[in-house]
Parts: C-alpha cells; sequence; structure tokens
C-alpha cells in the first residue's frame, strides 16, 4: 500500500471517531465535546489504524511485486 493511500485511510478514520465521538459525548452529557477531546480520541485511533496498514499493507504490496516477477 503506497504511503498516500495510508494517509488518506488514517485520515478519513481520525475524522470519523471523531466524529463518532462527538456524537456519543453530545448524547451522553447533551453539550459539546472539547476540541482537544475530540483531537485526543482521532489522534490515539490514528495509531493502530496506520501501524495496522503499514504491517498488512507492506505485506500485500510485496506479495503483489513477488507475483508480477512469475508472470
Amino acid at each position: 500500500m503506497l504511503l498516500w493511500q495510508r494517509l488518506l485511510i488514517t485520515l478519513a478514520t481520525m475524522l470519523l471517531m471523531s466524529f463518532v465521538a462527538s456524537l456519543l459525548w453530545h448524547w451522553l452529557f447533551n453539550t459539546e465535546i472539547p476540541s482537544y477531546l475530540s483531537g485526543v480520541v482521532g489522534g490515539v485511533t490514528a495509531i493502530p489504524i496506520w501501524e495496522l496498514l503499514k504491517r498488512n499493507g507492506g505485506s500485500l504490496h510485496n506479495h503483489d511485486v513477488s507475483r508480477r516477477d512469475e508472470l
């Protein structure tokens, strides 16, 4: 998986989880979530997603290259 693809997926996941956290916060406390807390949720989400994409994406990319050589 290319770097820009990992960045795009990670950014989308960060935004989605931040949005879900704000909805959950609003539902539980009937007030807006503090922006720093929303940023923390997005940032903490980004770390495992980035590592997962780096680990799985790298092996998939290497596998595709090796299959191209066989053809």
